[in-house]
């Protein structure tokens, strides 16, 4: 008699186990940093990499206080045509020169040969870029941006976005494979638990 009533009592303190405040707490952290890391990866290599885009780091205070040191921005290529003042555009600074920048379109003018011509300056600059740019400096136009994230951008090479890229996809595809694993066995448990239960007392009443 005695393992027929405790035994109702471990299933519901086992029950309790999986499924009190420190179960919800570390259920809950867990997604949640998987949807950041996930939110991080999609950032930084798989929109870009699908949109045709490029990521670049902020690393002066030109743009500030819209983009400051050390934020990733996502451009995308733009046809010349289309841009307007009031556009945010990475560019070359000086042609064949592979450094770029990134401040904001103040002025369109066209040459006598109809060719667009575009004067920047950072938001934060008291004087607009030396330079008229033209349409073959431009490498694209501000599509979004995360702040911090640049520093981790700047960490990664070509061939290491590549293997960060593998070994996140497989990472998270592994841990959401084991969470959803726990989740089937802690409702088997559950089902066992009751069925258990529910038998014992039907010894009882006999």
């Amino acid at each position: 008699m005695t393992s027929v009533v405790d035994r109702p009592g471990a299933v519901a303190e086992a029950e309790l186990e999986r499924t009190g405040v420190w179960w919800w707490i570390r259920t809950v952290t867990s997604w949640l940093l998987m949807l950041i890391a996930v939110a991080v990866l999609a950032a930084l290599v798989v929109v870009p990499r699908l949109a045709g885009a490029t990521p670049y780091t902020v690393l002066t205070s030109s743009m500030e206080p819209t983009l400051s040191p050390g934020t990733l921005i996502v451009v995308k290529p733009v046809a010349a045509t289309e841009l307007r003042a009031g556009d945010v555009i990475t560019f070359q600074i000086e042609s064949d020169n592979p450094a770029v920048n990134t401040h904001r379109i103040t002025q369109v003018a066209y040459d006598a040969q109809g060719t667009p011509r575009f004067r920047t300056q950072g938001d934060a600059n008291n004087v607009a870029d030396r330079n008229l740019l033209v349409p073959g400096q431009i490498r694209g136009k501000y599509w979004y941006s995360v702040p911090y994230l640049g520093y981790a951008n700047n960490a990664l090479t070509g061939d290491s976005r590549q293997v960060l890229l593998v070994v996140a996809v497989g990472g998270l595809s592994t841990y959401a494979l084991w969470m959803f694993g726990s989740g089937v066995a802690d409702v088997r448990r559950r089902r066992s638990g009751a069925a258990d239960a529910g038998s014992e007392n039907e010894n009882d009443d006999l």
